[in-house]
C-alpha cells in the first residue's frame, strides 16, 4: 500500500551513501543496506494485522467453514487487492490427496474483525486449484451473480450444550411452543442465549455485515438472524462470514450451534433459512401477469430448488410447523405454510416488491440457494 507522505513516526535525512543495517525500536523500522538518490525519506512502520482466512471445506451434502490467520504489514485496514492468495492442506479438508495435497485460498471478500485485539480481519476466499482453475467444492465461483437482484437470508438455528437446547431439561421436554417466539424472561430464553445473540449482532455490526435483527423463535433454544445484500455473491458472502463469527462467538461460552434443519423430531418447528429475493424487474415494473408467470416457473423447477436448498429437507417442509409438503408448491399472500409467501405490500403495490421462498433449510449453501433463484427467474426474462 502506499504511504500517505505524513510524518508517523520518524523522519531520516538519507545521504547517497550506503547505510548499515540497523535494529530499531518499535517505534522504528528495520530495514538493510539500501542507497537512496533522494535526500530525505519518510519512514513510518507497518502496523501488523491478523487475517483469519475463511473458506468452505470439502465436505458433503454441508461444507464446514474453515480458518487460519495469517500475519501481514499494512500501514491501513487492507483492500482485497492488497491481499496474496495462500495454500493450505487440502488433504486435511477432504479437498486434496497426501500425494498432492496443496489448494489455494484467493480472497474474494473483506471485513474488520472487532472480535480479536488489535488489527484484524476476516478474509473470505474461494478455494482453487494450483493451476488457477475453481476447485470442485468451490461453489461460489461459477454461480449467477446480479447485482440488482437483492436477497435477505433468515437464518435459523439452535444453540445447545451437551446435546440439548438451551433451556431444555436433561431428560425429556420443555413446555410446549407457544411463548418462545420473540419471547422475554428467563423461562423463555435462559441466560446465556441472549448474551451470545447479542454479542454475535455486534460483531456483525462491527464487520461491516448487512445485519438485519434477531429474535427468538419458535422452539424454545431456537434463535434467528437475517442478513440482506445487494447481488447473489455478496449476500453470501456476508451469510458465510456470519455464520463463523456466530460459531466462534458461542465458543467460549462452551455451546454449539446446531443448524440442522430438524434436530429434534415431534411438535417442534424446523430451522429455515428463508430465501427474500428481489430483483430490478420485480421492483421496478412487476405486474400480476408477470408474478404469475414466475410463479408456474418455480412450480416446475420444484424438484431443482429442492436440490439447492440444503439436505435432509423432507424432515421439515412436511406441511406442518409454517411448512408446505416438500412434493408440493404452492403460493399465498401472508400464508407461512406456502412455498413462497407474498407480502400483503407487493400485492397493494401492483405486484411489485419483494417474494420469500420459505423452502431453504438451516444448512442450505446460500451460494447454490441464490443461483438458483436466479436461474428460475432467468427463465421467465
Amino acid at each position: 500500500m502506499k504511504e500517505n507522505g505524513h510524518l508517523a513516526h520518524s523522519l531520516l535525512l538519507i545521504n547517497a551513501l550506503p547505510i548499515r543495517k540497523f535494529v530499531w525500536t518499535a517505534k522504528q523500522v528495520a530495514f538493510s543496506t539500501k542507497k537512496y538518490p533522494d535526500k530525505t525519506t519518510y519512514i513510518k512502520k507497518m502496523a501488523k494485522y491478523k487475517l483469519e482466512y475463511l473458506w468452505l471445506d470439502g465436505y458433503t451434502p454441508v461444507p464446514n467453514v474453515r480458518g487460519k490467520t495469517r500475519i501481514g504489514d499494512y500501514d491501513e485496514f487492507p483492500t482485497l487487492e492488497d491481499l496474496p492468495e495462500w495454500g493450505f492442506d487440502g488433504s486435511s479438508t477432504q479437498q486434496a490427496e497426501g500425494g498432492d495435497s496443496d489448494c489455494i485460498l484467493k480472497p474474494v471478500a473483506i471485513y474488520a474483525d472487532a472480535g480479536r485485539s488489535g488489527n484484524a480481519a476476516l478474509v473470505m476466499c474461494e478455494v482453487m486449484l494450483p493451476d488457477g482453475n475453481p476447485h470442485p467444492s468451490n461453489a461460489r465461483a461459477n454461480i449467477l451473480d446480479d447485482p440488482g437482484a437483492w436477497f435477505g437470508f433468515e437464518q435459523e438455528y439452535f444453540l445447545e450444550q451437551d446435546g440439548r437446547p438451551l433451556g431444555w431439561p436433561e431428560t425429556g421436554y420443555p413446555e410446549a411452543q407457544g411463548e418462545y417466539y420473540t419471547g422475554v424472561g428467563y423461562k423463555n430464553v435462559g441466560d446465556i442465549a441472549r448474551t451470545i445473540v447479542d454479542e454475535h449482532l455486534d460483531l456483525c455490526l462491527a464487520a461491516g455485515i448487512n445485519h438485519e435483527g434477531i429474535n427468538a423463535e419458535v422452539a424454545k433454544g431456537q434463535w434467528e438472524f437475517q442478513i440482506f445484500g445487494k447481488g447473489s455473491k455478496n449476500c453470501a458472502d456476508q451469510m458465510w462470514v456470519a455464520r463463523y463469527l456466530l460459531l466462534r462467538c458461542a465458543e467460549k461460552y462452551g455451546v454449539d450451534v446446531n443448524l440442522h434443519c430438524k434436530p429434534f423430531e415431534g411438535d417442534w418447528n424446523g430451522s429455515g433459512m428463508h430465501c427474500n429475493f428481489s430483483t430490478d424487474k420485480l421492483r421496478d415494473e412487476g405486474g400480476e401477469d408477470y408474478f404469475n408467470s414466475l410463479m408456474d416457473a418455480f412450480e416446475k423447477n420444484r424438484e431443482a430448488h429442492i436440490a439447492a436448498y440444503g439436505p435432509d429437507n423432507h424432515m421439515r417442509l412436511t406441511g406442518l410447523h409454517e411448512t408446505q409438503s416438500i412434493d408440493k408448491f404452492s403460493w399465498g399472500v401472508a400464508d407461512r405454510g406456502a412455498s413462497i409467501r407474498v407480502p400483503h405490500s407487493f400485492v397493494n403495490n401492483g405486484y411489485k416488491g419483494y417474494l420469500e421462498d420459505r423452502r431453504p433449510n438451516s444448512q442450505g449453501d446460500p451460494y447454490a440457494i441464490a443461483s438458483r433463484v436466479l436461474q428460475t427467474i432467468a427463465e421467465v426474462g
